[in-house]
């Protein structure tokens, strides 16, 4: 579901205008992240309670903003990635282990699938999400066995009461979440272009995506336009803000301040060389993983 945002009424004689945004895939990461930090529940949890940041790329946004540090390479923070025209993971470590804040510390070699045990309905757990569809339906690529890190996180986030918050561009919008979760799955294909995935649809988080994001930090509605482009622009989303004329000088400012944000490259080294060095054999280029 959609993070519930609820924007104040019109000021009285403000003027409503509205404003054309293009934002590439990591400028939409930087917003996200900055809005994703602001939100209520996760500034309680960082002063109060418990913070866990999953592995992810829009994760090293988020893990930057919200303890000022740097992460690179941000490709090298997530374990699931699309590169290079195939579905493949990540083979090496993560650069930043920072994931665990406990009122506003970060605990040092924390195994998250220990700490998440203390859980309460206060904390919040952070995971990204690959595919978002228009009724606020979440959906997460999973090759692991195990089920991945949503796998591990959803069955003790969700009847604690605990907070998910899932940040995703809208250059990740699918017709349906359900319906890709019927045709996908790690032992579905026969053929496969990397490695094959299960998209797990994911219920009672929060999703928040360029439009939530530009509700939260300045107030104003925005609408989704069009995706896509050339250039550098290759899934880029377009936005139109709308709102009164004060807010929407806001809202342009802030996207102007992630403009330029460099794009994500790459792991240093991949579990899958390349669908063809496999002969597209899925199960062959899913073996890659060993017991993951």
């Amino acid at each position: 579901m959609f993070y519930e945002v609820e924007l104040a009424r019109p000021e009285p004689g403000e003027k409503q205008v509205s404003a054309l945004v293009v934002l590439n895939p990591a400028e939409s990461r930087r917003l996200l992240a900055r809005a994703t930090v602001a939100l209520p529940e996760v500034q309680n949890a960082y002063k109060n309670g418990m913070i866990i940041i999953a592995r992810g790329i829009t994760n090293a946004f988020v893990t930057e903003e919200l303890l000022g540090v740097k992460v690179e390479p941000k490709a090298g923070q997530t374990v699931g990635f699309i590169g290079g025209g195939i579905t493949n993971a990540n083979a090496g470590p993560p650069p930043c282990t920072s994931h665990v804040i406990r009122k506003g510390k970060v605990v040092e070699g924390a195994d998250s699938n220990v700490e998440i045990l203390d859980f309460g309905p206060d904390d919040v757990f952070i995971k990204g999400a690959n595919a978002i569809d228009t009724e606020g339906n979440a959906g997460i690529c999973v090759s692991g066995r195990k089920g991945g890190t949503i796998g591990m996180a959803w069955p003790i986030v969700t009847p604690r009461g605990a907070h998910l918050i899932m940040p995703v561009g809208l250059e990740k919008l699918v017709p349906s979440v359900i319906e890709a979760a019927k045709h996908s799955g790690i032992y579905h294909f026969k053929y496969s272009t990397g490695l094959p995935i299960k998209i797990t649809p994911v219920t009672m988080g929060k999703v928040l995506t360029e439009i939530q994001a530009f509700a939260v930090l300045a107030g104003v509605r925005a609408y989704h336009l069009g995706s896509g482009g050339v250039d550098g622009s290759e899934g880029a989303v377009a936005l139109a803000l709308e709102g009164d004329e004060t807010k929407v000088k806001n809202a342009l400012e802030l996207a102007k301040s992630v403009k330029g944000e460099p794009p994500v490259g790459k792991p240093e080294t991949t579990r899958v060389s390349s669908a063809e060095d496999y002969n597209y054999d899925a199960q062959a280029q899913l073996d890659t993983l060993g017991g993951i």
